[in-house]
Protein backbone atom coordinates (compact mmCIF):
# COMPACT_ATOMS: atom_id res chain seq x y z
CA UNK A 1 0.00 0.00 0.00
CA UNK A 2 1.30 3.45 -0.92
CA UNK A 3 2.13 5.98 1.77
CA UNK A 4 -0.80 8.31 2.52
CA UNK A 5 0.15 11.64 4.01
CA UNK A 6 -3.02 13.60 3.35
CA UNK A 7 -5.58 13.68 6.16
CA UNK A 8 -8.51 11.30 5.77
CA UNK A 9 -11.07 14.07 5.28
CA UNK A 10 -9.02 15.53 2.42
CA UNK A 11 -8.31 12.31 0.51
CA UNK A 12 -10.50 12.78 -2.56
CA UNK A 13 -10.64 10.68 -5.78
CA UNK A 14 -7.92 11.52 -8.28
CA UNK A 15 -10.07 12.87 -11.10
CA UNK A 16 -9.66 15.84 -13.39
CA UNK A 17 -12.40 18.44 -13.68
CA UNK A 18 -14.55 17.25 -16.63
CA UNK A 19 -15.25 20.78 -17.86
CA UNK A 20 -11.60 21.78 -18.06
CA UNK A 21 -10.71 18.41 -19.56
CA UNK A 22 -13.13 18.70 -22.50
CA UNK A 23 -12.24 22.38 -22.88
CA UNK A 24 -8.54 21.51 -23.28
CA UNK A 25 -9.44 18.99 -25.97
CA UNK A 26 -11.45 21.66 -27.79
CA UNK A 27 -8.49 24.04 -27.70
CA UNK A 28 -6.23 21.36 -29.20
CA UNK A 29 -8.76 20.75 -31.99
CA UNK A 30 -8.88 24.47 -32.73
CA UNK A 31 -5.09 24.58 -32.92
CA UNK A 32 -4.94 21.59 -35.26
CA UNK A 33 -8.01 22.20 -37.43
CA UNK A 34 -8.65 25.95 -37.22
CA UNK A 35 -11.32 27.67 -35.15
CA UNK A 36 -13.69 27.89 -38.12
CA UNK A 37 -13.92 24.09 -38.16
CA UNK A 38 -14.59 23.56 -34.44
CA UNK A 39 -17.58 24.33 -32.22
CA UNK A 40 -16.28 24.87 -28.70
CA UNK A 41 -19.34 25.03 -26.46
CA UNK A 42 -17.47 24.28 -23.25
CA UNK A 43 -16.46 27.77 -22.11
CA UNK A 44 -18.51 29.35 -19.32
CA UNK A 45 -17.58 32.88 -20.34
CA UNK A 46 -18.88 35.29 -22.95
CA UNK A 47 -16.76 35.26 -26.10
CA UNK A 48 -16.94 36.95 -29.47
CA UNK A 49 -17.51 35.07 -32.73
CA UNK A 50 -13.79 34.31 -32.98
CA UNK A 51 -13.69 32.74 -29.53
CA UNK A 52 -11.95 35.66 -27.79
CA UNK A 53 -13.16 36.47 -24.29
CA UNK A 54 -15.24 39.64 -24.19
CA UNK A 55 -14.18 42.28 -21.69
CA UNK A 56 -16.23 45.41 -21.07
CA UNK A 57 -14.14 48.49 -21.78
CA UNK A 58 -16.08 50.48 -19.20
CA UNK A 59 -14.96 48.01 -16.54
CA UNK A 60 -11.33 47.59 -17.49
CA UNK A 61 -10.72 51.24 -18.33
CA UNK A 62 -11.96 52.02 -14.84
CA UNK A 63 -9.68 49.36 -13.37
CA UNK A 64 -6.64 50.65 -15.24
CA UNK A 65 -7.36 54.20 -14.08
CA UNK A 66 -7.04 53.22 -10.42
CA UNK A 67 -3.84 54.30 -8.68
CA UNK A 68 -1.48 51.42 -7.94
CA UNK A 69 -1.98 51.96 -4.23
CA UNK A 70 -5.72 51.33 -4.58
CA UNK A 71 -5.07 48.03 -6.33
CA UNK A 72 -2.22 46.90 -4.10
CA UNK A 73 -3.58 47.77 -0.66
CA UNK A 74 -5.33 45.29 1.60
CA UNK A 75 -9.10 45.59 1.78
CA UNK A 76 -10.98 45.30 5.04
CA UNK A 77 -11.97 41.75 5.96
CA UNK A 78 -15.67 42.30 5.32
CA UNK A 79 -14.99 44.38 2.22
CA UNK A 80 -14.71 48.12 1.76
CA UNK A 81 -17.74 49.94 3.20
CA UNK A 82 -18.53 51.81 -0.01
CA UNK A 83 -18.38 48.52 -1.94
CA UNK A 84 -20.76 46.81 0.47
CA UNK A 85 -23.32 49.55 -0.15
CA UNK A 86 -22.71 49.69 -3.91
CA UNK A 87 -22.99 45.93 -4.35
CA UNK A 88 -26.49 46.00 -2.85
CA UNK A 89 -27.48 48.59 -5.46
CA UNK A 90 -25.92 46.51 -8.22
CA UNK A 91 -27.73 43.38 -7.09
CA UNK A 92 -31.21 44.66 -6.24
CA UNK A 93 -31.47 47.90 -8.25
CA UNK A 94 -35.05 49.17 -7.73
CA UNK A 95 -36.25 45.92 -6.11
CA UNK A 96 -34.44 46.07 -2.78
CA UNK A 97 -36.51 44.27 -0.12
CA UNK A 98 -37.76 46.18 2.91
CA UNK A 99 -35.60 44.26 5.37
CA UNK A 100 -32.36 44.27 7.30
CA UNK A 101 -29.69 43.75 4.65
CA UNK A 102 -25.99 43.13 5.28
CA UNK A 103 -23.31 42.28 2.74
CA UNK A 104 -19.90 40.63 2.93
CA UNK A 105 -17.29 40.68 0.16
CA UNK A 106 -16.40 37.23 -1.20
CA UNK A 107 -14.05 35.83 -3.85
CA UNK A 108 -16.69 35.47 -6.55
CA UNK A 109 -20.02 33.74 -6.15
CA UNK A 110 -18.19 30.59 -5.02
CA UNK A 111 -17.00 32.36 -1.90
CA UNK A 112 -20.57 33.38 -1.08
CA UNK A 113 -21.70 29.75 -1.30
CA UNK A 114 -18.83 28.64 0.94
CA UNK A 115 -19.70 31.23 3.61
CA UNK A 116 -23.37 30.31 3.58
CA UNK A 117 -22.88 26.53 3.66
CA UNK A 118 -20.31 26.68 6.45
CA UNK A 119 -22.15 29.13 8.68
CA UNK A 120 -25.74 27.96 8.19
CA UNK A 121 -25.55 24.15 8.11
CA UNK A 122 -24.25 21.55 10.52
CA UNK A 123 -21.91 18.69 9.78
CA UNK A 124 -23.83 15.83 8.17
CA UNK A 125 -26.71 18.05 7.03
CA UNK A 126 -28.38 17.58 3.66
CA UNK A 127 -28.46 20.58 1.34
CA UNK A 128 -31.25 20.79 -1.23
CA UNK A 129 -30.90 21.89 -4.85
CA UNK A 130 -32.28 20.87 -8.26
CA UNK A 131 -31.21 17.75 -10.14
CA UNK A 132 -29.68 19.98 -12.83
CA UNK A 133 -27.05 22.00 -10.98
CA UNK A 134 -23.58 23.55 -11.01
CA UNK A 135 -21.31 20.71 -9.88
CA UNK A 136 -19.16 22.76 -7.43
CA UNK A 137 -22.21 22.89 -5.13
CA UNK A 138 -21.28 19.30 -4.31
CA UNK A 139 -17.55 20.03 -3.94
CA UNK A 140 -18.16 22.96 -1.62
CA UNK A 141 -20.65 20.97 0.48
CA UNK A 142 -18.63 17.76 0.71
CA UNK A 143 -15.49 19.70 1.65
CA UNK A 144 -17.15 20.61 4.94
CA UNK A 145 -18.99 17.35 5.56
CA UNK A 146 -22.40 18.17 4.07
CA UNK A 147 -24.37 16.25 1.44
CA UNK A 148 -26.31 17.54 -1.56
CA UNK A 149 -29.81 16.14 -2.14
CA UNK A 150 -31.79 17.01 -5.27
CA UNK A 151 -35.38 17.47 -6.36
CA UNK A 152 -36.59 17.21 -9.96
CA UNK A 153 -36.37 20.68 -11.48
CA UNK A 154 -38.97 20.03 -14.20
CA UNK A 155 -42.27 18.16 -14.20
CA UNK A 156 -43.72 16.23 -17.14
CA UNK A 157 -44.84 19.54 -18.74
CA UNK A 158 -41.39 21.14 -18.32
CA UNK A 159 -42.66 23.49 -15.63
CA UNK A 160 -41.03 24.00 -12.23
CA UNK A 161 -41.67 20.78 -10.33
CA UNK A 162 -42.99 22.21 -7.09
CA UNK A 163 -44.38 18.85 -5.96
CA UNK A 164 -40.90 17.32 -6.09
CA UNK A 165 -39.43 20.39 -4.38
CA UNK A 166 -42.05 20.22 -1.62
CA UNK A 167 -41.51 16.51 -1.04
CA UNK A 168 -37.73 16.84 -0.65
CA UNK A 169 -38.00 20.07 1.36
CA UNK A 170 -40.38 18.50 3.87
CA UNK A 171 -38.33 15.32 4.05
CA UNK A 172 -35.26 17.32 5.09
CA UNK A 173 -37.38 19.35 7.52
CA UNK A 174 -38.51 16.12 9.19
CA UNK A 175 -34.87 15.15 9.90
CA UNK A 176 -32.97 18.39 10.43
CA UNK A 177 -33.22 21.61 12.35
CA UNK A 178 -31.90 23.51 9.32
CA UNK A 179 -33.34 23.40 5.80
CA UNK A 180 -30.76 24.92 3.47
CA UNK A 181 -31.83 25.25 -0.18
CA UNK A 182 -29.84 26.54 -3.14
CA UNK A 183 -31.91 28.17 -5.89
CA UNK A 184 -29.86 29.22 -8.92
CA UNK A 185 -32.11 31.76 -10.62
CA UNK A 186 -32.59 33.70 -12.85
CA UNK A 187 -30.70 32.24 -15.84
CA UNK A 188 -29.93 28.92 -14.17
CA UNK A 189 -26.66 27.13 -14.87
CA UNK A 190 -26.83 24.78 -16.80
CA UNK A 191 -30.38 25.05 -18.21
CA UNK A 192 -31.06 28.77 -18.68
CA UNK A 193 -34.31 28.42 -16.71
CA UNK A 194 -35.66 31.01 -14.27
CA UNK A 195 -38.04 30.41 -11.36
CA UNK A 196 -41.30 32.24 -12.15
CA UNK A 197 -43.08 34.55 -9.74
CA UNK A 198 -45.94 32.15 -8.98
CA UNK A 199 -43.42 29.41 -8.16
CA UNK A 200 -41.55 31.77 -5.87
CA UNK A 201 -44.86 32.32 -4.05
CA UNK A 202 -45.24 28.56 -3.59
CA UNK A 203 -41.65 28.20 -2.34
CA UNK A 204 -42.07 31.02 0.16
CA UNK A 205 -45.48 29.79 1.35
CA UNK A 206 -43.96 26.35 1.97
CA UNK A 207 -41.07 27.96 3.83
CA UNK A 208 -43.49 29.93 5.99
CA UNK A 209 -45.49 26.78 6.69
CA UNK A 210 -42.39 24.99 7.98
CA UNK A 211 -41.25 28.13 9.81
CA UNK A 212 -44.33 27.94 12.02
CA UNK A 213 -42.22 25.53 14.04
CA UNK A 214 -39.85 27.95 15.83
CA UNK A 215 -37.23 25.19 16.11
CA UNK A 216 -36.81 25.10 12.35
CA UNK A 217 -34.40 27.41 10.53
CA UNK A 218 -34.96 27.89 6.78
CA UNK A 219 -32.11 29.29 4.69
CA UNK A 220 -32.79 30.10 1.05
CA UNK A 221 -29.53 30.67 -0.82
CA UNK A 222 -30.27 32.45 -4.11
CA UNK A 223 -27.41 32.17 -6.58
CA UNK A 224 -27.81 35.10 -9.00
CA UNK A 225 -24.45 34.74 -10.77
CA UNK A 226 -26.03 35.29 -14.21
CA UNK A 227 -28.61 37.94 -13.34
CA UNK A 228 -26.84 40.72 -15.25
CA UNK A 229 -27.24 38.86 -18.54
CA UNK A 230 -31.00 38.40 -18.29
CA UNK A 231 -32.92 40.21 -21.03
CA UNK A 232 -35.29 42.06 -18.70
CA UNK A 233 -32.79 43.71 -16.39
CA UNK A 234 -35.37 45.21 -14.02
CA UNK A 235 -38.20 42.71 -14.31
CA UNK A 236 -35.98 39.76 -13.43
CA UNK A 237 -35.25 41.38 -10.06
CA UNK A 238 -38.85 41.86 -8.94
CA UNK A 239 -38.81 38.59 -7.00
CA UNK A 240 -36.40 40.16 -4.50
CA UNK A 241 -39.32 42.23 -3.19
CA UNK A 242 -40.99 39.00 -2.04
CA UNK A 243 -38.34 38.71 0.69
CA UNK A 244 -39.92 41.55 2.67
CA UNK A 245 -41.43 40.75 6.10
CA UNK A 246 -40.49 37.07 6.20
CA UNK A 247 -40.59 35.23 9.55
CA UNK A 248 -37.40 35.67 11.58
CA UNK A 249 -36.47 32.00 11.15
CA UNK A 250 -36.39 32.36 7.34
CA UNK A 251 -33.11 33.82 6.13
CA UNK A 252 -32.38 34.66 2.49
CA UNK A 253 -28.75 34.85 1.37
CA UNK A 254 -28.04 36.11 -2.14
CA UNK A 255 -24.81 35.09 -3.85
CA UNK A 256 -23.70 37.93 -6.13
CA UNK A 257 -20.81 37.74 -8.60
CA UNK A 258 -18.90 40.27 -10.69
CA UNK A 259 -17.66 37.52 -13.00
CA UNK A 260 -20.40 37.62 -15.63
CA UNK A 261 -22.05 41.03 -15.35
CA UNK A 262 -18.70 42.84 -15.19
CA UNK A 263 -16.77 40.30 -17.35
CA UNK A 264 -14.35 40.08 -14.42
CA UNK A 265 -14.05 36.30 -14.14
CA UNK A 266 -10.46 36.16 -12.90
CA UNK A 267 -10.77 39.10 -10.53
CA UNK A 268 -12.73 36.79 -8.18
CA UNK A 269 -15.05 39.36 -6.68
CA UNK A 270 -18.56 38.94 -5.36
CA UNK A 271 -20.65 39.21 -2.24
CA UNK A 272 -22.91 37.30 0.12
CA UNK A 273 -25.92 39.45 0.90
CA UNK A 274 -28.31 38.55 3.71
CA UNK A 275 -31.97 39.57 3.86
CA UNK A 276 -33.77 39.22 7.18
CA UNK A 277 -36.69 40.74 9.05
CA UNK A 278 -34.52 40.58 12.18
CA UNK A 279 -31.73 43.06 12.80
CA UNK A 280 -30.12 40.61 15.21
CA UNK A 281 -30.10 37.81 12.60
CA UNK A 282 -28.51 40.20 10.08
CA UNK A 283 -25.84 41.19 12.60
CA UNK A 284 -25.14 37.53 13.36
CA UNK A 285 -24.69 36.94 9.63
CA UNK A 286 -22.20 39.77 9.34
CA UNK A 287 -19.97 38.79 12.25
CA UNK A 288 -20.09 35.05 11.57
CA UNK A 289 -19.07 35.64 7.97
CA UNK A 290 -16.31 38.08 8.94
CA UNK A 291 -14.82 35.34 11.11
CA UNK A 292 -15.00 32.84 8.24
CA UNK A 293 -13.45 35.32 5.81
CA UNK A 294 -10.49 35.80 8.13
CA UNK A 295 -10.14 32.04 8.56
CA UNK A 296 -10.34 31.21 4.84
CA UNK A 297 -9.03 34.01 2.61
CA UNK A 298 -8.48 36.89 5.05
CA UNK A 299 -9.74 39.57 2.66
CA UNK A 300 -10.71 40.04 -0.98
CA UNK A 301 -9.37 41.90 -3.99
CA UNK A 302 -9.59 45.64 -3.36
CA UNK A 303 -9.28 46.81 -6.98
CA UNK A 304 -12.50 45.22 -8.33
CA UNK A 305 -14.39 46.52 -5.29
CA UNK A 306 -13.40 50.04 -6.27
CA UNK A 307 -14.31 49.44 -9.91
CA UNK A 308 -17.86 48.36 -9.06
CA UNK A 309 -18.24 51.16 -6.54
CA UNK A 310 -17.08 53.85 -8.98
CA UNK A 311 -19.33 52.61 -11.79
CA UNK A 312 -22.46 52.09 -9.68
CA UNK A 313 -22.17 55.44 -7.91
CA UNK A 314 -21.44 57.55 -11.01
CA UNK A 315 -24.56 57.99 -13.21
CA UNK A 316 -22.53 58.74 -16.34
CA UNK A 317 -20.20 55.77 -15.92
CA UNK A 318 -23.12 53.54 -15.03
CA UNK A 319 -25.00 54.49 -18.19
CA UNK A 320 -21.93 53.81 -20.34
CA UNK A 321 -21.51 50.44 -18.63
CA UNK A 322 -25.16 49.49 -19.16
CA UNK A 323 -25.09 50.62 -22.80
CA UNK A 324 -21.98 48.57 -23.51
CA UNK A 325 -23.33 45.50 -21.73
CA UNK A 326 -26.61 45.77 -23.67
CA UNK A 327 -24.74 45.11 -26.92
CA UNK A 328 -23.48 41.77 -25.63
CA UNK A 329 -26.76 40.86 -23.96
CA UNK A 330 -28.44 41.21 -27.34
CA UNK A 331 -25.72 39.12 -28.97
CA UNK A 332 -26.23 36.37 -26.40
CA UNK A 333 -29.99 36.52 -26.82
CA UNK A 334 -29.75 36.12 -30.61
CA UNK A 335 -27.43 33.12 -30.27
CA UNK A 336 -29.82 31.43 -27.86
CA UNK A 337 -32.88 32.21 -29.99
CA UNK A 338 -31.24 30.67 -33.04
CA UNK A 339 -30.23 27.54 -31.13
CA UNK A 340 -33.73 27.08 -29.67
CA UNK A 341 -35.38 27.67 -33.06
CA UNK A 342 -33.13 25.18 -34.85
CA UNK A 343 -33.58 22.64 -32.06
CA UNK A 344 -37.34 22.78 -32.66
CA UNK A 345 -36.86 22.31 -36.40
CA UNK A 346 -34.75 19.18 -36.03
CA UNK A 347 -36.76 17.93 -33.03
CA UNK A 348 -33.84 18.05 -30.63
CA UNK A 349 -35.17 17.82 -27.09
CA UNK A 350 -33.86 20.67 -24.92
CA UNK A 351 -34.79 21.86 -21.45
CA UNK A 352 -36.79 25.09 -21.06
CA UNK A 353 -34.51 28.05 -21.76
CA UNK A 354 -35.37 31.60 -20.71
CA UNK A 355 -32.06 33.44 -20.23
CA UNK A 356 -28.40 32.88 -19.55
CA UNK A 357 -25.17 31.40 -20.80
CA UNK A 358 -26.19 27.76 -21.25
CA UNK A 359 -28.75 25.44 -22.82
CA UNK A 360 -29.09 21.81 -21.73
CA UNK A 361 -29.95 18.74 -23.78
CA UNK A 362 -31.25 15.77 -21.76
CA UNK A 363 -29.97 12.37 -22.91
CA UNK A 364 -28.89 8.93 -21.84
CA UNK A 365 -25.15 8.34 -21.44
CA UNK A 366 -24.02 11.98 -21.75
CA UNK A 367 -20.34 11.01 -21.73
CA UNK A 368 -20.82 8.76 -24.76
CA UNK A 369 -22.73 11.46 -26.66
CA UNK A 370 -20.14 14.10 -25.76
CA UNK A 371 -17.40 11.79 -27.01
CA UNK A 372 -19.35 11.04 -30.20
CA UNK A 373 -19.69 14.76 -30.88
CA UNK A 374 -15.92 15.21 -30.78
CA UNK A 375 -15.86 13.21 -34.04
CA UNK A 376 -17.79 16.12 -35.55
CA UNK A 377 -15.41 18.59 -33.87
CA UNK A 378 -18.19 19.71 -31.54
CA UNK A 379 -17.24 19.95 -27.87
CA UNK A 380 -19.89 20.12 -25.14
CA UNK A 381 -19.79 19.45 -21.41
CA UNK A 382 -21.28 16.11 -20.30
CA UNK A 383 -23.38 16.32 -17.14
CA UNK A 384 -25.04 13.55 -15.15
CA UNK A 385 -28.34 13.90 -16.98
CA UNK A 386 -27.40 15.44 -20.31
CA UNK A 387 -25.22 17.91 -22.18
CA UNK A 388 -24.45 21.56 -21.49
CA UNK A 389 -24.09 23.77 -24.56
CA UNK A 390 -22.55 27.21 -23.89
CA UNK A 391 -24.33 29.62 -26.22
CA UNK A 392 -22.29 32.35 -24.53
CA UNK A 393 -19.17 31.06 -26.31
CA UNK A 394 -20.52 30.03 -29.73
CA UNK A 395 -21.23 32.32 -32.69
CA UNK A 396 -24.78 32.75 -33.98
CA UNK A 397 -23.77 30.97 -37.20
CA UNK A 398 -22.50 27.92 -35.31
CA UNK A 399 -25.48 27.98 -32.92
CA UNK A 400 -27.64 27.53 -36.02
CA UNK A 401 -25.91 24.33 -37.17
CA UNK A 402 -25.13 22.78 -33.78
CA UNK A 403 -28.61 21.35 -32.95
CA UNK A 404 -28.78 19.09 -36.01
CA UNK A 405 -25.22 17.86 -35.38
CA UNK A 406 -26.13 17.06 -31.77
CA UNK A 407 -29.34 15.36 -32.89
CA UNK A 408 -27.42 13.13 -35.30
CA UNK A 409 -24.84 12.23 -32.63
CA UNK A 410 -27.62 11.30 -30.20
CA UNK A 411 -29.18 9.00 -32.79
CA UNK A 412 -25.83 7.34 -33.52
CA UNK A 413 -25.25 6.66 -29.83
CA UNK A 414 -28.79 5.30 -29.43
CA UNK A 415 -28.13 3.01 -32.37
CA UNK A 416 -24.92 1.78 -30.77
CA UNK A 417 -26.73 1.13 -27.47
CA UNK A 418 -29.47 -0.86 -29.23
CA UNK A 419 -26.88 -2.88 -31.12
CA UNK A 420 -25.17 -3.82 -27.83
CA UNK A 421 -28.51 -4.88 -26.31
Amino acid sequence: MKETMVAKHANWPRVDDPIFNISERAQKAIKNLGKENVINATIGALTDDDGNIITLNTVFDEYKSLPNSEIAAYASIAGQKDYLEAVKKACFKDSMPDAHIRAIATPGGSGAIKLAVWNYTNEGDEILTSDWFWSPYVSISEEVGRKVTTYQLFDENNNFNFNSFREKFLNIASKQERIFTILNTPAHNPTGYSVLDNDWDKILNLSKEVAQNPEKKIILFVDVAYIDFVKDDDGCRKFFEKFTNLPENILVIVGFSMSKGFTAYGMRMGAAICISSSEDVAEQFYYSCVHSCRANWSNCNRGPMKVLTNIINNPEKYKEYMDEKKIYKEMLSKRAEVFVEEAKKCELDILPYIDGFFISIPCEDPKAVSEELTKDNVFVVPLKRGLRFAVCAVSEEKCAIAPSIIKNALERVRGQMLARD
